[in-house]
């Protein structure tokens, strides 16, 4: 039997971006907060040393910051005719361990989703027709560009992003984003410096009328100190930003910029290493006591509170709900219940070139130095007659020239021996890639439950996902790798490589971190497990933040909302919930 610790006013499950956030402003509203974290506490000055923090086969091959399948996996299927088996070695998706979570080891592109995204399934069908959707199942988010805007502003300044306004109060700015949604104010640090393989993009993109931007940066350009007295200092361009934690304090962070302030709160406490099984709920299932957990001994507690909060990585969010009985779990066979239901993904694509008179010293590097062009992105473009919705931000962002990983051979080269180490000599120095980062739309297929058959260390159910690249979303990423193509050809390379995405999807080769829905926010309890302030529908003080709310995926990373929305929640819960606590809005 659990051992009962005291009540505290709020317990929150994981410590990364959004967990710090929550608590930070939860406890500067005179809060008593606990966070508990499955993995360990991760400092900058003590797990990031300078001296050993650019380790590329600790971090980045054998992905030290990274959760272990021992710990915590889930089974996959591409389709509900499969049987789903247990993934051994995480692969296509990397989800992070430890305080901090998935902010400490990611890139730094930190992008706002746009005007139309949240209100995708209006806008499209407003535009071309209902007909244009077919079975897509993506909905509204129920809450607006607009009225998220404040938060995005202050998530920026929190982290510190470096880039260049394209839209400051409906007036496009010279240099910025064109597309970009109205701003209120500019990026707290200026875009950072060009290399040569970004530069060399944006004056190809401008060449065939695209509009190239500086990609934005949560590797600070200059040192910044932001509203919490927390000062980044200035990137050095190291190369060593996914998959590493930042020795220098340059890329934003929760421990750089949150945690800090948080940690010397009386109020506040964190526990680490310790996993919640499961959040607690009354005899009548409508309110959360509390949660039970397990500490590194095998030791159960229960620690009660009054206000749960899901901050963990979004498909681990979704399992806590299933495995705690916390809303209707989603059935695609009668397209009934909502938990699990609407989970997306990202699809990506290349382009690869090869030079014969360049150099471009890739070593030279950060996770988020680039410049982007948005023509093709969201409905940024008319769709009409084109077979599909969606769309794809063009990215030159050549995040590192790492030794190990970093190995550009044109096809055909052998996998080893001297032909291997020859071309590997003439094309380190003279060959990039350029991207497209697709939408992903949901289907009634692409969902996530629990495994009927494997289960975890605890005996719970494993998660299981079920998920393959909607027809929509093939075409709309070929279409977008066509028109990388064409900025490639403006470049005038040697030799032109288009990766296209295909189907089916695997679990197996990197793609991207980005994963979401399965828990998502809307107007409607029958299509939404939460409300438009990331509130349980059905257990009105449980709150689940992250990308688990997002009711499909834009082609944009999803940090940067992720992030807006935190502040979006708990500028509710501090100014609403906490006066007159039950549903903030009536289903």
């Amino acid at each position: 039997m659990a051992r009962k610790l005291p009540s505290r006013d709020v317990v929150i499950i994981g410590l990364g971006w959004t967990g710090a956030i929550l608590a930070e402003e939860l406890t500067d509203a005179g809060l008593d907060v606990v966070a508990i974290e499955r993995g360990p506490w991760r400092d900058t000055a003590e797990s990031f040393n300078v001296g050993y923090a650019p380790d590329e086969l600790r971090y980045a091959v054998r992905l030290d910051l990274f959760l272990r399948p021992a710990q915590d996996t889930l089974t996959f299927r591409n389709n509900l005719s499969q049987t789903a088996l247990p993934i051994r070695q995480f692969g296509s998706f990397l989800p992070g361990d430890g305080v901090g979570g998935a902010g400490v080891h990611w890139n730094g592109q930190n992008w706002r989703y746009h005007p139309t995204d949240f209100r995708l399934r209006s806008h499209l069908t407003e535009r071309y027709g209902a007909s244009a959707i077919g079975d897509l199942t993506i909905q509204d988010w129920g809450v607006t560009y607009d009225e998220l805007e404040p938060f995005f502003d202050r998530f920026e300044k929190i982290a510190g992003i470096s880039g260049k306004a394209g839209n400051l109060k409906g007036a496009i700015q010279q240099g910025g984003n064109p597309f970009e949604g109205p701003r209120s104010d500019e990026y707290p640090l200026p875009p950072m410096q060009m290399t040569y393989a970004p530069t060399l993009f944006a004056e190809a993109a401008r060449s065939v009328g695209y509009h190239p931007f500086p990609t934005p940066s949560a590797n600070a350009s200059a040192a910044y100190t932001n509203p919490l007295g927390l000062t980044m200092g200035p990137c050095t361009y190291c190369g060593f930003c996914e998959r590493f934690g930042c020795a220098n304090y340059s890329k934003a962070s929760p421990q750089v910029n949150v945690l800090p302030v948080l940690m010397r709160r009386p109020n506040f406490e964190a526990r680490t290493e310790c996993e919640v099984l499961k959040i607690n709920l009354d005899a009548a299932g409508k309110r959360a006591t509390g949660v039970t957990y397990v500490d590194t001994s095998g030791e159960e507690w229960e620690q009660p509170g009054d206000l749960v909060i899901c901050c963990a990585f979004s498909l681990f969010n979704v399992r806590m709900l299933l495995l705690s009985g916390i809303g209707k779990p989603y059935d695609p066979a009668t397209n009934e219940g909502v938990v699990g239901r609407n989970y997306s993904y990202q699809t990506n694509s290349s382009v690869q070139m090869f030079f014969d008179d360049k150099t471009f010293n890739p070593f030279i590097a950060a996770g988020a130095l680039g410049q982007s062009a948005d023509d093709f992105n969201g409905d940024n473009f008319d769709h009409a007659g084109l077979g599909f919705v969606g769309g794809a931000g063009m990215n030159c962002v050549p995040t590192n020239g790492r030794p190990i990983q970093t190995r550009p051979v044109p096809p055909g080269t052998p996998n080893w021996g001297s032909a291997w180490k020859k071309a590997t000599k003439e094309s380190y120095n003279s060959a990039f890639s350029i991207t497209s980062q697709g939408s992903s739309y949901t289907m009634r297929g692409n969902y996530i439950d629990l495994d009927p058959t494997y289960k975890d260390r605890f005996g719970r159910p494993l998660m299981r996902l079920t998920f393959d690249f909607p027809d929509n979303d093939i075409r709309m990423s070929s279409f977008a790798n066509d028109k990388l193509a064409t900025i490639a050809k403006a470049m005038n390379p040697r030799q032109i490589v288009a990766n296209k995405t295909r189907s089916p999807y695997t679990v197996v080769p990197y793609q991207s971190t980005h994963n979401v829905g399965g828990a998502v926010m809307g107007a409607d309890p029958k299509t939404s497990v939460l409300n438009k302030y990331l509130q349980s529908w059905d257990v009105p003080n449980v709150f689940v933040m992250g990308a688990s709310a997002y009711p499909q995926n834009a082609g944009y990373n999803p940090t940067g909302t992720v992030g807006a929305l935190a502040y979006w929640a708990a500028h509710a819960i501090r100014t609403q919930y906490l006066k007159n606590p039950g549903p903030l809005v009536q289903a």
